[in-house]
Formats: C-alpha cells, structure tokens, sequence
C-alpha cells in the first residue's frame, strides 16, 4: 500500500455513534430503563415481564446518536448475553437497589471484564421504600467492581428507570466515555457488521437483525456471513421503515438472506464478500448433516422458537440441564412455527416438541392429537424447563391411557351425550379428558362426566364394556373411539 492511499484512507476515518449494552441480572430493570429513554412501554409486552430476545435500538441524545442493545438477564440466555458484550463498545450494568449483586449480575460482570467492555453502573430502584443504594454498592465492590469515591475508576448513577431519576446523568455519563475514547468508520468502505438475531417472517421470509459497525450498506448488494448468503431484496431501520442505505453503529433488519445465518456471525459486503462466498455453502451443508447419536435411553426433543438466539439459548441450557432420570437428545432444532411436518418426525422419531414463543399450527395441532404426540409450549423458557424437570421428577412412574370404542348412542342434550362403549386399550377416569377420533381423524375433545360399570357408578374402568356420560361438542357415532390424553 502507498503512502498516499494510506493517508486517503486515514482521512476517511470519522467517529461513529457508540454501540451500548444494557446487562444484568432479571428483573433489575434493564427493559424498563430502555422504555423510558426510548419512551416506550416495550417491557409492559415482554412475556413475564422478561425480555427474552437481543433487540437493538438508536435514540438521539444532545444531537448525538447511541445504539442500545438490551439483552436477557435469565440464566438461560448467557451465550446472548457473551454476544451483546461482544459486539458492544460500552456497557451499562443495572443493578437493583433493593436486590443487590444477584447470580446473573455476577456472570455479567464476569463477561464484560473477560470482552474488556468498558462499563458504567446505574444502581436502579432508588423509588423503592426497601432500595438500600449503599448496600448496593458495597456488593458490587465485594464483587470486584471498584466504583468512583470508593477507591475505583467505575462510574455510577443512582437511578429510578420507573420514574426517570438520573437517567440523563446517565446518558452524559456514556456521551463522556466515548468522547474519552471513541470508535472510528470509513463510510467508503465495504459494509460490514455483527448478526444479533435471525427469524422467518411468513411474508417477508428470512428477516435478520444486525448493527453495522464499518461501512455504508445498501439495498441491492451481496451480504455473507461464514454460513449463509444472499442480496439484500429490502433494508429497514430498527423501527420497520425501509430505507436505502444505513450506516456505521445503525441497527438494521435486512431481508434477503438464502438461509438462517448464525447470531453472534460477522457479516460482510463487497470485496470482503470474496473470502466467504464460497465458504457459506460448506457451512450451512455442515450444519444441516451433522447427526449426533442418541443413547437407546435418551428422550427425544424437537425444538422450535421464534429467533435463532433463542433457539441458541434454548439448546444450551437444555443440554445443561442436571435431571435426574432424564438424558435429553435433541432430533431437530429450527426456526418457526411448529407444522404438521414437525408432527410427523416427532411420530417417526418418538419425540417431544419443545416449542418457544411460536404458533402451533391448527394441522399440527390436529395431527398431534390424533398420534399422541406431546408439545409442550410456552413464550417463557423457563417454563419450558420447568416442565422437563417435572417430566424428569414423573419419569419412573407408568405412562397411562385408555382409548374406548363406542358401541352405542343413547341420548344428547346440551353437548352431554350418553353413550355405551367397550374400553379396547388402557383404562378410564372418571373426569379424564379425552380426543374424539373417527378414521384416525381428531374431531375434537371432551371430559368424562360419569362411569358406570355393570349399572354402578364407577371412577376407574379398565378394559371390557361400560357405560359413560361425557361433554363434548363433537357428534359422537358409533365407531368413533374416544383416546384418553396421556397426562403431562
């Protein structure tokens, strides 16, 4: 390289906006300190309170932009929390004053000291009647975070995100630390960035997240990570508005991609595009062959969630997970909703879907029903785990169902049918709910209102003729059989 381009390509260097990670432990207030300099209720929406996938967003403050990317707090989401420290250049480490250093706010200390990001403390809370900032403090400099006034270098503010207290202080406070030391781009150069999320949309079809760290990327050009590729049919701002161009620090949702890139990935456009094209192909190939065994007495798991950073986080910490009775074995793990398709390799295989913060669809549902397979879901992941660990306390106990065939229709009134039929498989319970199937086709449910065996009231009907009183929308026939849902 000459002297001159050097020099060409010093001088169009600028400084661009800071790229901010709010950490912490649940629940401490990160989501709700970002509502409030966003001024949205974006935490009153989060599931449980929680937020549970990296979100980026660009405010402007004294005439200057900051990018923040709020990340989960719960235990289960540790690797998206390595990858915001990784692509950010500051930190904010909320800490409750009523709570104190909690486990999730030690591992975030712990990662943003090994990515060297630096960091300034908000002490969140101070509005509570039990809030205790000085206890607050001392836990942190018992966890080796050496505050100002206290010997440290470590910048605080004491703030209320419910209320608005200190947070201005605490935007200068950022402002200051990146004048210190601030990050430089070259809007000449070939775009290039980090990947935060990617999902498919029904519509637009693969919709990733990233935030661009150097260059100008535009509508039009070729994008690639080290596992997936594609143009960029449509660019859009954080907040949905489709624009032409975005620049250094911006995050940005990009559609265009041929396949799910990984979270945490590099991605890259124009002449870095080169070294990788031909690499992504071999990567998402790999990715998609790679078959692990299963031990004979491992259960089977299908995981299904919304982005691939939860899916990421949903199968670490399902693979980590200390049961007692229970070795997990993941089948499949993608993207989406949970279909028929799902279904049917959860019958083949014998497994369990898992599903996180997506729809089942009405085919899938159906089709569950009528094989018997389970899909346990939720749009909080510690409710999924959850229930594996009571599947894990209920593993040695008997499995039990029963499946009667009605021999006979008596009467109906107000969707309560009273039917004979003859109990082929397992047994029945009095209340037992139950699927309505016709030419192993579900129709739909009902619950068992009353047993009778050889003309006495019965709770417990094991196999051979009975009669029953059941609820049920459905118009029951003759030869329909009633299944008895196994019971999670």
């Amino acid at each position: 390289m000459s002297k001159t381009t050097a020099q060409n390509q010093a001088s169009e260097q600028i400084t661009r906006p800071p790229v901010v990670v709010v950490m912490g432990h649940v629940d401490h207030g990160k989501t709700t300190l970002l509502d409030y300099i966003r001024k949205t209720r974006v935490a009153e929406r989060e599931a449980g309170g929680i937020t549970q996938a990296t979100g980026a967003y660009e405010i402007v403050w004294k005439d200057k932009k900051i990018t923040f990317i709020d990340t989960p707090g719960h235990q289960a989401f540790t690797c998206m929390r390595q990858r915001g420290a990784d692509i950010a250049d500051l930190a904010v480490l909320v800490v409750a004053a009523d709570d104190g250093v909690k486990p999730q706010t030690k591992e975030a200390i712990d990662i943003l000291k090994k990515c060297g990001t630096p960091f300034v403390v908000a002490i969140n809370k101070i509005d509570k009647n039990n809030a205790d900032p000085e206890r607050t403090r001392q836990s942190l400099m018992g966890n080796s975070v050496l505050l100002e006034k206290y010997g440290g270098d470590i910048a605080w503010v004491e703030i209320s995100a419910k209320l608005g207290t200190g947070v201005d202080e605490l935007l200068d406070h950022l402002l200051l630390m990146w004048e210190m030391e601030p990050g430089t781009c070259n809007l000449s150069a070939p775009g290039k960035g980090f990947v935060l999320e990617s999902h498919r949309n029904g519509q637009q079809g693969i919709v990733v997240s990233v935030i661009i760290k150097d260059g100008t990327v535009r509508t039009g050009e070729q994008i690639c990570t080290k596992s997936a590729y594609g143009k960029i049919r449509a660019l859009e701002t954080f907040s949905g508005a489709r624009t032409q161009l975005l620049q250094p620090s911006s995050p940005a949702r990009i559609i265009g991609f041929e396949s799910l890139p990984e979270t945490g990935e590099e991605f890259f456009i124009g002449a870095e595009l080169d070294a990788f094209v031909n690499a992504a192909p071999m990567e998402q190939e790999k990715k998609n062959t790679q078959v692990i065994s299963p031990e004979e007495d491992a259960v089977k798991i299908i995981l299904k969630a919304d982005v691939s950073g939860s899916l990421e986080a949903l199968s670490q910490v399902l693979l980590a997970l200390s049961l007692k009775n229970l070795k997990l074995h993941i089948v499949s793990q993608e993207v989406g909703e949970v279909s028929d398709g799902d279904v049917k390799l959860a019958s083949t295989t014998g497994a369990t879907i898992i599903a996180f913060n997506v729809k089942v669809t009405k085919p899938a549902e159906n089709l569950a029903m009528g094989q018997h397979v389970k899909i346990v879901s939720s749009d909080i992941i510690y409710r999924l785990i959850e229930r594996l660990e009571e599947m894990d306390e209920h593993a040695n106990e008997k499995p039990v169902a029963g499946i009667l065939e009605i021999l006979a229709v008596f009467s109906n009134k107000n969707k309560k049918w009273l039917i004979g039929g003859k109990v082929v498989e397992g047994r029945l319970l009095l209340q037992d709910k139950f699927t309505v199937s016709r030419a192993d086709a579900p129709l739909g449910r009902g619950r068992i209102t009353n047993l009778q065996r050889n003309k006495m009231d019965a709770k417990r009907v094991e196999e051979g003729e009975c009669g029953l009183m059941v609820e049920t929308p459905v118009e029951l026939k003759v030869g329909d059989h009633l299944i008895v849902e196994f019971e999670d």
